[in-house]
């Protein structure tokens, strides 16, 4: 299966700023399963855009842009081969606990067992884990089914009403939340309870028509991985009660949402900013030709260039003021 993936990002400022560092997270990875066959990173105003990769292989892009502007768009395109993908079974083999915590002894996953800043056990949670029975019982994977589906019910899904730096009390104290809410508190209560090593997953997720997603179709997503013995790493997505296939297009992978943000930056000067964000993820038909483009759909382009036009001029408000000022100073005298 292949898809193309767009993501726009604009950042308006209230007052022109003099310098943007910026950091993206916005290129699929390339794995066993999944392989980015193209891709295209587009920034107004135009700069010299940096790339590496980290130490988890994520694909990070990286750029200055000095000089005064009032606005910046980030322009992200894909194209992103998916091979079919084995659900896994619904239970393990006897003695899988002993087996995974043999794997876990033997391996280097004490990024993925440990406290993060987002996943860091509170007195909430200790709550939620009795009352979802989270503990070590029958086997690993079941159990992780079990709690996938106990999450998905127990958290309604709510656009905006957390933001990116909530912690994981806030989604708690509300019962509703968004995917990374969602993820954060899986991952917290997976170490903390289950001992299993697990790490927080930034992507997109394709929706078709016949699925019922509850995430929305116009921004990106995020899942868990828990590494498993037989298995190795298996996806879980709580906000969709899904297990990850091939509609799940993982982009980075940390310890959390602090490590994988899609953008991450800062700029130069006093002023607000004003973020816009749209995804959108179609299939397509395979690769192009190594001189063609992707193609990109009429709607898209005019919102691009909706994106990049720049801001209105302020109102004269303060010309006018200080020319009544000076017509009053000239009175006086």
């Amino acid at each position: 299966m292949y898809y193309t993936v767009r993501h726009l990002t604009k950042f308006v400022y209230s007052n022109a700023v003099s310098e943007s560092i910026m950091e993206t997270r916005m290129h699929p990875r390339s794995d066993t399963l999944q392989r980015c066959l193209n891709f295209q990173l587009s920034v107004s105003p135009r700069c010299r855009v940096f790339s590496y990769r980290d130490h988890l292989a994520n694909n990070v892009h990286h750029f200055d842009i000095p000089g005064s502007h009032e606005q910046l768009v980030i322009v992200a395109e894909s194209l992103v081969e998916m091979e079919p993908v084995l659900l896994p079974p619904s239970f393990l083999a006897p003695g899988a606990w002993a087996e995974l915590d043999a794997n876990v002894e033997a391996g280097d996953f004490w990024e993925f067992l440990f406290p993060s800043e987002f996943t860091t056990p509170t007195p909430l949670l200790e709550e939620l884990a009795l009352k979802l029975d989270v503990r070590r019982r029958d086997d690993p994977l079941m159990v992780l089914h079990d709690l996938n589906e106990k999450l998905y019910r127990y958290f309604d899904y709510v656009p905006q009403s957390t933001e990116v730096d909530s912690p994981i009390d806030k989604a708690l104290k509300q019962k509703s939340g968004v995917c990374q809410d969602f993820s954060h508190i899986m991952i917290a209560l997976v170490r903390d309870r289950l001992r299993i090593p697990c790490r927080y997953v930034s992507g997109y997720l394709y929706h078709g028509e016949g699925d019922n997603d509850r995430s929305v179709t116009s921004a990106t997503h995020a899942w868990v991985e828990a590494y498993l013995p037989q298995l190795g790493w298996v996806g879980f997505d709580p906000t969709n009660w899904l297990v990850a296939s091939d509609r799940h297009i993982r982009t980075a992978i940390g310890r959390d949402y602090s490590d994988v943000p899609p953008t991450h930056g800062t700029f130069r000067g006093s002023a607000n900013t004003d973020l816009t964000v749209a995804v959108r993820v179609s299939p397509s038909e395979g690769n192009p030709l190594p001189d063609q483009e992707l193609p990109v759909p009429e709607d898209w382009s005019m919102l691009v260039e909706k994106a990049q036009q720049l801001p209105p001029p302020p109102t004269p408000v303060a010309d006018h003021i200080k020319h009544m000022q000076m017509q009053q100073a000239q009175q006086q005298q």
